[in-house]
C-alpha cells in the first residue's frame, strides 16, 4: 500500500478512517466521492493563515471541504463533482496548480 493516502483519528467518542474507497468493504457506511488536494509544505508552524487561505476561495465559492493535516502537510478533501469549481476558485485567487 505505499503511496496510498489514509488517516486514522480517534477521537473520545469515535473512530474515522480515510482511505481510498475502493479499500472500503461494500457494506462498511461510508461518505464516498471525495477527491484530495494537496497543498505543498512543510509550513513552518510559526507562520499562520495557510489553511484560512487556502479555504476561504472554497468557503465563497459555496464548496463544502473536509481538512485533514499532519506534520508537513495540508489536505483538503472536496466532494469529486466539485473539483473543478475548487481549482477554479483556487486558481482565480492566486493558488498556483504544481500537479
Amino acid at each position: 500500500m505505499q503511496g496510498v493516502f489514509f488517516c486514522v483519528i480517534r477521537a473520545r467518542d469515535e473512530v474515522s478512517v480515510v482511505c481510498p474507497e475502493d479499500l472500503v468493504p461494500y457494506r462498511v457506511p461510508a461518505e464516498r466521492g471525495w477527491a484530495a488536494l494537496k497543498l505543498e509544505g512543510p509550513f513552518p508552524f510559526d507562520l499562520t493563515g495557510v489553511l484560512a487561505a487556502f479555504l476561504a476561495p472554497l468557503a465563497e465559492a459555496k464548496i463544502p471541504i473536509f481538512a485533514i493535516s499532519t506534520f508537513d502537510t495540508d489536505y483538503v478533501l472536496v466532494k469529486r463533482e466539485n473539483i473543478a469549481r475548487a481549482v477554479e476558485a483556487l486558481l482565480a485567487a492566486g493558488h498556483e496548480q504544481i500537479s
